[in-house]
């Protein structure tokens, strides 16, 4: 997913706040549960990149979703949207946990599978691909039927690609060669 420079910009500042006053790791979970509200509220979203709605009601509501939060990611909430930048505020918090694994030296990884698959099978998956080279790794899954059988293994910018759709699509290839 490419991150726009906003979002890059935002989230290094934050960061470079953070070390100085030493709550990266608090900040880190709340930019988290952003991630995770946003992703799974479409009205939130809805609502956030409605033009109609002031940037004072915005601020009010954004500020009571996330009462709980520390005064650090409340003021990067309050900034970002007296800036007219709250669209970018999923992708600033992404932005940030991202910078935070890098510094942390923690691996991203995405496995996709047609359907669900134990611990077990999901850790063997991983270690047989000798692409996983560290213990701290932020893994995740996700379940794409339409690649009919098999997994896609992503490991920042190396992929595994095992799917049943693509061996198909491979045959169907060489039988159009030949």
């Amino acid at each position: 997913m490419l991150t726009s420079k906003v979002a890059k910009r935002y989230a290094q500042g934050l960061l470079d706040f953070t070390q100085e006053s030493g709550n990266t790791d608090a900040v880190f979970g709340e930019m988290k549960d952003i991630v995770k509200i946003m992703s799974s509220s479409k009205e939130l979203n809805q609502f956030v990149n409605t033009p109609i709605i002031d940037a004072k009601k915005k601020e009010a509501i954004a500020l009571e979703i996330f009462k709980d939060f520390s005064p650090v990611s409340k003021n990067i909430i309050r900034l970002v949207i007296k800036q007219g930048r709250e669209s970018q505020l999923r992708n600033i918090a992404q932005e940030f946990i991202n910078k935070v694994e890098d510094i942390k030296g923690t691996q991203r990884i995405s496995l996709v599978t047609a359907s669900p698959l134990s611990q077990e099978n999901i850790q063997k998956i991983i270690t047989d691909s000798k692409m996983v080279n560290v213990s701290n790794y932020d893994l995740e899954t996700i379940v794409k039927p339409e690649i009919l059988g098999g997994y896609i293994l992503r490991v920042g910018d190396q992929q595994i690609d095992a799917s049943v759709r693509t061996k198909l699509g491979n045959i169907k290839k060489e039988f159009q060669l030949n």
